[in-house]
């Protein structure tokens, strides 16, 4: 089982930045994949990034629309995912949550990712 804690969610205005942690639980964290998922008002779950990594190399996948805004990265010393978001956007207004999965590799959907946080608020005000 995998406990999970988002923080650093709040208000900031469009073209400003937050960074999003999430804190993991476990003894194995190295070995899982971490993944950030977002949820607006009235809409579904939308993948927006996720980190796999072993010895060898250290994978990313981002949705097109936070490509180039939005940086994941992992402190495994920590067990910790991180989520920088740059130039944000009024669009990018949404409930984030973390997940992880006991798997390396990428596979961008929910269910494929058995442990959640509670989730943290971002809004960007125009």
């Amino acid at each position: 089982q995998v406990q999970l804690v988002e923080s650093g969610g709040g208000l900031v205005q469009a073209g400003g930045s937050l960074r999003l942690s999430c804190a993991a639980s476990g003894r194995t964290f190295s070995s899982y994949t971490m993944g950030w998922f977002r949820q607006a008002p009235g809409k579904g779950r939308e993948f927006v990034a996720e980190i796999s990594w072993s010895a060898a190399s250290t994978l990313t996948r981002y949705t097109d629309s936070v490509k180039g805004r939005f940086t994941i990265s992992r402190d495994n010393a920590k067990n910790t995912v991180y989520l920088q978001m740059n130039s944000l956007k009024p669009e990018d207004t949404a409930v984030y949550y973390c997940a992880a999965r006991s798997v390396r590799g990428l596979s961008p959907q929910a269910n494929g990712y058995p442990y959640w946080g509670q989730g943290t608020q971002v809004t960007v005000s125009s």
